[in-house]
């Protein structure tokens, strides 16, 4: 059609129930280059099209309830009007564009309600020109999000097409829970050397325990152990250590246990407080073991656990719920001093402490 669909002409026989195509939730405007389409139990439909983008429509059940069986024997025109809706949406994402253009971010080639990677406007990706900036604009097109994962920059906020400065349903900025894609490369990750595979013999932890576990260095002159978190096999997080003992992470990546996927299969787990004591217990023979990816804290801090809404220090645990749920037994290896005893009392404080038994392990050889 030439002219923009505004209303769509059907014969539909007696006893035919007019039902809306179904729209997956929240958003009831999911952008389309098909045609308005009203689904009905028959096989006969006729199908409109359009020469300009349009979008599936959900409509109220109760716009058919008045419509008797005599009324549907003879053609029913029914009015599907979503220009004012079109006119808005266009003009919400008008606003979003000239918000996040005047900070300096080249939004064209995003897609609403997907995560794009672009260059950071503030550090430029650095030496590299890395697409670090992690962008997001809604499915509705309200408002628009973003953060910067290198270490040396962090540049995040949060724009709306309107004039409020915090949307119904999403986190504030420091809560934003971002999609991050990780790779080796991007983490300029490589092989353990000689040095490092000669720390952690001294430590009687075996080349092919390292290898099975993806232990790897950052490129690079300094010696920095990486401990790579995984998902189903898929790099999703990692822990940085020196020979030193000074660590630190990647932001904005999912946290779990490291040594996830060693647990999949498992009725009774391990837990630990570190990455080398997770390693260690592998070596003993001891293969359903995982370590919590924040250490132990100082002291005690909480008495019961957050809901997980409100949680940030023990994510890793609403994020691991389901193996939590189905195994029969945990067992909390932490270490005898007191920040080991400490994490022990605090884990014992989730929803899991039924199932929890608390030991202790040496001090870290």
């Amino acid at each position: 059609m030439d002219k923009p669909l505004s209303k769509m002409t059907f014969e539909m026989p007696p006893h035919t129930r007019l039902r809306p195509t179904p729209s997956p939730p929240p958003s009831h405007f999911i952008p389309t280059r098909t045609s308005k389409i009203l689904s009905l139990d028959h096989p006969n439909l006729l199908l409109a099209s359009s020469s300009k983008p349009i979008f599936r429509i959900s409509l109220p059940k109760n716009r058919f309830h008045s419509i008797s069986h005599a009324r549907l024997s003879k053609p029913t025109e029914v009015i599907v009007d979503v220009e004012n809706e079109e006119e808005e949406e266009t003009s919400d994402l008008a606003k979003l564009k000239q918000k996040v253009e005047a900070l300096g971010i080249k939004s064209d080639s995003c897609i609403p309600g997907l995560y794009d990677h672009l260059i950071c406007p503030k550090c430029k990706g650095g030496r590299s020109m890395e697409k670090s900036l992690s962008f997001h604009i809604s499915q509705n097109w309200k408002f628009a999000m973003w953060r910067c994962f290198r270490l040396e920059c962090g540049w995040a906020g949060q724009v709306f097409a309107d004039n409020r400065k915090y949307f119904p349903g999403v986190r504030q900025h420091a809560k934003i829970n971002f999609s991050r894609s990780l790779t080796e490369k991007s983490l300029r990750l490589e092989p353990l050397g000689d040095e490092l595979l000669t720390y952690f013999a001294e430590r009687m932890i075996s080349n092919k325990t390292l290898e099975k576990n993806y232990v790897m260095q950052v490129a690079g002159d300094r010696k920095i152990i990486a401990f790579t978190y995984r998902r189903n096999g898929l790099l999703v997080g990692c822990k940085y250590r020196t020979v030193d003992k000074k660590f630190w992470q990647e932001k904005g990546t999912e946290k779990i246990f490291y040594g996830l996927d060693d647990i999949a299969d498992a009725d009774e787990i391990i837990i630990v407080e570190g990455e080398i004591d997770k390693l260690s217990m592998e070596e003993a023979g001891f293969l359903n073991c995982v370590s919590v990816p924040d250490g132990a804290p100082q002291t005690v801090s909480l008495t019961e656990l957050p809901s997980s809404e409100k949680d940030s220090r023990f994510q890793y645990l609403w994020n691991c719920k389901d193996y939590l749920d189905k195994v029969s037994r945990i067992i909390l290896a932490t270490d005898g001093d007191i920040p080991g005893q400490a994490l022990a009392e605090e884990l014992t404080s989730s929803p899991w402490k039924r199932k929890m038994l608390a030991s202790e392990l040496a001090e870290e050889r």
